[in-house]
């Protein structure tokens, strides 16, 4: 089958990318408005961009037929301040509970019954039950795609500090089986990162 993008409808596409480019890791992002009300999201359009400085990159799709922009996108345009917390499969439950639509005055910290905790460079609070949290301070958005349903954002990252549990790392190597990540399928699917091989890079000749 050979497919044409400009001939599919939007959810058509979603499906067929979704579907293909996995798993996802998650980024559950805490942000904060001006008045300082807490949100708390996750999104699964998400990857490293840098090293040097520490660059995170996620993607908020507009919502709905209407193509609302995230409340993410809205709290991190007006403070450039949000933390980036990396999903562990004991609160999968409580991460989900927080992908509903909720007014933008709403903490989803009391719905998912999440431990806010206190960040160092930035407002936002992380989720303590995450193994690994980094707070970011906004680099850069760049628009993607059109102003309508299936269009969103780059949000562009610097990680300004690292909250990471002393359990977990070791020579600065971090353990994929006690960070527990969670991978984002399609639909409602998610998967575990148990069943591992390995192998190695060729040498450069």
């Amino acid at each position: 089958m050979i497919l044409d993008p400009k001939n599919l409808s939007q959810q058509e596409c979603y499906k067929i990318l979704t579907g293909s480019v996995l798993p996802r890791p998650i980024a559950f992002v805490s942000s904060m408005d001006e008045a300082g009300h807490s949100n708390l999201a996750p999104f699964s359009f998400f990857t490293i961009a840098a090293t040097v400085p520490p660059t995170l990159v996620f993607c908020p799709l507009r919502r709905g037929p209407n193509a609302d922009r995230k409340d993410t996108l809205n709290n991190i345009e007006k403070t450039g301040e949000y933390v980036v917390n990396i999903v562990s499969e004991d609160f999968a439950e409580a991460m989900n509970s927080t992908s509903a639509d909720f007014p933008p005055e709403t903490d989803e910290f009391e719905i998912s019954g999440l431990t806010p905790a206190g960040s160092k460079m930035v407002k936002p609070n992380r989720v303590l039950e995450s193994p690994v949290s980094f707070e970011c301070k906004l680099k850069a958005i760049v628009p993607a795609g059109n102003d309508g349903p299936g269009g969103g954002n780059i949000i562009i990252g610097e990680v300004v500090m690292m909250h990471i549990r002393d359990e977990v790392i070791e020579n600065f190597r971090i353990d994929l089986k006690k960070i527990s990540p969670l991978g984002r399928l399609a639909g409602n699917f998610y998967c575990r990162v148990t069943d591992l091989f390995e192998i190695t890079r060729p040498e450069t000749k």
